[in-house]
């Protein structure tokens, strides 16, 4: 995920090609502020058909993570073809967006010889967004966390996408009581990512959950996707037992509505009563 003026761009880097693919409709809401982006593309996909454009054939297409946490085709374009489409986009963004894809080609080349690089523009992201830098450290320790999880499930055979979704659901509800869905609509969230919308405790329990069920995997080595589910459950419910015991002790509920709203510019997290 990238940022272009705090909007959330999705994203791929493509390492055997050496490219960036990004999410067009996602280009499109941030160019125009479109709230139908989607209608926007296919309107303006039309339009270059019947111009004889060759750009919309050559768009490509990929497997991303959509709003409610699932992977979709989406098409993508590389920062070639969109520098082609921007010229279609009537909008006063689109040297500044220019400007900016130039800019994210560069950071990759630098991060890809320094990796700790792409950490501390993780961390200048979610400070230019107005996280606290107490939050926005167990953030960035929850993303290796979780890519720790997902090489792991990748070893197993677990497909990226719907699979990687279905476990993570399972994780969740183990351990918050809550589906993925339920979680996000208990924060009053829509296309917002979920972990991003934790409190400190939350992200806490969150990766001792995801860590759990690592370890427990890399022990139990399954052998497909039914196994993978047996593991997740059991990675969850072990960091669901601490969530009920903090809870005992505290007297307060510690999966919180609290969202980022509340979580910008160092509010304290505060959890409902039971």
């Amino acid at each position: 995920m990238k940022l272009f003026e705090n909007r959330k761009i999705r994203s791929h880097w493509d390492a055997e090609a050496e490219k960036w693919y990004f999410a067009i409709v996602d280009i499109i809401e941030a160019l125009t502020g479109s709230d139908r982006p989607r209608k926007y593309w296919g309107d303006l996909k039309t339009k270059l058909k019947k111009e004889g454009s060759e750009l919309s054939a050559k768009i490509g297409q990929l497997k991303m993570q959509s709003a409610d946490g699932k992977f979709y085709t989406t098409d993508v374009a590389d920062t070639e073809q969109l520098f082609r489409l921007i010229q279609s986009i009537p909008s006063p963004k689109a040297e500044p967006f220019k400007q900016w894809l130039a800019q994210t080609g560069y950071e990759r080349i630098e991060e890809t010889q320094d990796p700790e690089k792409s950490i501390d523009r993780a961390m200048e992201n979610y400070l230019k967004l107005g996280y606290s830098a107490a939050w926005i450290n167990q953030r960035l320790k929850s993303i290796e966390v979780r890519k720790e999880l997902t090489d792991e499930w990748e070893n197993r055979g677990v497909k990226n996408g719907q699979e990687f979704a279905s476990l993570t659901d399972i994780i969740t509800r183990a351990w918050s009581g809550k589906t993925v869905k339920q979680y996000k609509e208990y924060k009053g969230l829509k296309k917002e990512n979920l972990r991003d919308n934790m409190t400190n405790l939350e992200l806490v329990l969150n990766m001792l959950a995801e860590a759990t069920t690592t370890e427990i995997s890399k022990e139990k080595e399954p052998k497909n996707f039914d196994e993978s589910k047996t593991i997740a459950n059991q990675g969850g419910t072990i960091a669901g037992n601490t969530r009920k015991a903090i809870e005992a002790k505290t007297g307060k509920k510690v999966v919180s509505s609290q969202n980022a709203k509340g979580l910008k510019g160092g509010g304290k997290n505060k959890s409902l009563k039971s």
